[in-house]
């Protein structure tokens, strides 16, 4: 029992001797302060991990600066992947990311007061479909409800809108006919 005892009084000894000094290196080569008090704290973890294996006090310090300086260059590497990683998925998304059909339409602000004016469950279940290109059966899931509730809040949803907005305000093709028009059957 001793020897862990002694184990844990070594590593406290090497740590309040070790610790400003090891920050101060962390600090000048991380780029924020909360980076190098992760390095720092990864140091000692290693420290406490491997202590059976830390060399004899007088060459601890440099071998914390070694294990530190791998930190320090993993830290760097993952922050390197991160932000290669951010930028594909910033390209990913610019490509991705269509125009909302409801802003391709002169009317879109009757679109979308008339959207507002539909119960919010309308409102989903009719975006889910036709914006999202979801089927009955998937809006279901989504919403946690019964197709057969989805397909008729759908129906009702494009009426109550087709009654909002009007019926020949669209030509065929166009959104508005699109988001009005009557629901197609889902296949089986």
């Amino acid at each position: 029992m001793s020897s862990g005892t002694d184990y844990e009084d070594r590593f406290r000894r090497v740590y309040a001797s070790n610790f400003h000094p090891l920050l101060a290196y962390a600090l000048r080569r991380a780029e924020q302060p909360e980076d190098a008090a992760d390095v720092v704290a990864e140091t000692f973890l290693v420290a406490w991990r491997r202590g059976h294996g830390m060399p004899a006090d007088a060459e601890v310090r440099l071998w914390l600066y070694g294990v530190a300086r791998r930190v320090l260059a993993n830290h760097h590497r993952t922050g390197l992947r991160r932000e290669r990683l951010g930028e594909r998925l910033r390209q990913r998304i610019r490509g991705a990311v269509t125009a909302d059909p409801g802003s391709e339409v002169p009317e879109r602000l009757a679109v979308q007061a008339a959207l507002a004016r539909l119960s919010e469950l309308d409102r989903e279940v009719l975006t889910l479909t036709v914006w999202e290109g979801l089927e009955p059966r998937e809006v279901a899931g989504v919403l946690g409800v019964s197709p057969a509730v989805v397909r008729t809040r759908l129906s009702r949803a494009r009426a109550r809108l087709r009654d909002l907005v009007g019926d020949d305000l669209a030509p065929p093709g166009h959104v508005l006919g699109v988001v009005t028009a009557p629901a197609p059957k889902e296949g089986r």
